[in-house]
């Protein structure tokens, strides 16, 4: 297998070789070709690449797959940033502020049936498991984004809501990259399912992890400022979990998460989750669903190599400061 940098490199290859129609159709493919170009962890890619070759040696098969989760992958930001008003994204403007709504759209909406089409330029053998997984975890991104949003005008969500809404939007993209990758490589049913079980595990860390360095992190090195879940009122995990857990403070919390935007707002809630402890909890939380991973893992028929290769892919995404 290859190490996870040189996967990342094939995946960065294969995007930049995409070839869009320019013209007068540049309003529409303009918006697509700069979204992929932003770059990022090309995470999802890279871990289906990884199961295809640990099943199989079958990376060269399974490259275009890969540009197409990470086309779907970049079309649900599209379409977030759109419902979500965001306007920065890796450090640059979002499409939509870019380009304007309606080709965020629109050119999202492009991107979907691109990532379709990408996803299913596999053997005709693996065509229906390829495309049904793919299918189901739309789905299942789909369902989490509304549950996202209603969060947002929601006072009763719980912790228990949320970790189905994050496994929804960013567990099940990982589990089905993961498993997508083992079926190309021709893995069976059981390994399949439990690369599927290690990617969502591993999504979920990622997400609550991501929670964490939006409070936590270092702004020098998250990509965006810091504080950002804070100041637009976002129901984290870190947020949820001091509700669940500190019952006594939950009034406090929901206080001082209704403060007006800005600086007293972040600290007032920082030091909140700091006294509560939070900070630690959810680090101890990501480490849980780090270890399911693990145990998925070890299940697979994999050889001791491959799966320490995954293993490293695990530590490299729960160690991460950005």
């Amino acid at each position: 297998m290859k190490t996870i940098a040189e996967y990342s490199a094939d995946v960065e290859s294969a995007i930049r070789s995409l070839e869009f129609p320019g013209g007068n159709l540049e309003s529409l493919y303009g918006p697509i070709a700069y979204g992929l170009s932003a770059g990022g962890k090309r995470l999802r890619p890279v871990i289906l690449l990884m199961g295809a070759d640990a099943f199989g040696e079958a990376a060269g098969k399974a490259l275009t797959p890969a540009v197409g989760i990470e086309t779907f992958h970049n079309f649900t930001l599209l379409h977030d940033d759109v419902m979500d008003r965001s306007d920065v994204r890796r450090g640059r403007p979002t499409v939509h502020k870019k380009y304007g709504e309606n080709a965020a759209i629109l050119s999202g909406d492009t991107m979907l049936t691109l990532a379709t089409e990408y996803v299913t330029d596999v053997d005709d053998d693996k065509l229906r498991k390829v495309l049904k997984t793919f299918d189901d975890m739309a789905i299942k991104v789909y369902e989490g984004q509304a549950l996202d949003m209603d969060f947002e005008t929601s006072d009763k969500t719980s912790l228990p809501e949320y970790m189905q809404m994050i496994e929804g939007k960013t567990g099940s993209l990982l589990g089905a990259s993961a498993k997508i990758g083992a079926i190309i490589g021709g893995a069976g049913e059981k390994d399949a399912d439990l690369m599927y079980d290690f990617g969502m595990a591993i999504g979920v860390a990622f997400q609550i992890q991501d929670d964490w360095l939006d409070t936590f992190g270092d702004p020098t090195t998250f990509g965006k400022p810091i504080g950002g879940d804070i100041l637009n009122s976002k129901k984290t995990y870190l947020y949820l979990s001091g509700i669940s857990e500190h019952p006594d403070y939950a009034d406090a919390l929901r206080a001082a998460m209704n403060m007006a935007p800005g600086e007293s707002k972040i600290k007032t809630v920082t030091r909140l989750y700091e006294k509560l402890g939070i900070k630690e909890s959810a680090a101890k939380a990501v480490a849980h669903y780090s270890s399911k991973a693990m145990t998925s893992l070890k299940k697979t028929s994999l050889g001791d190599e491959e799966k320490e290769a995954f293993k490293k892919l695990a530590e490299k995404l729960i160690g991460r400061k950005k």
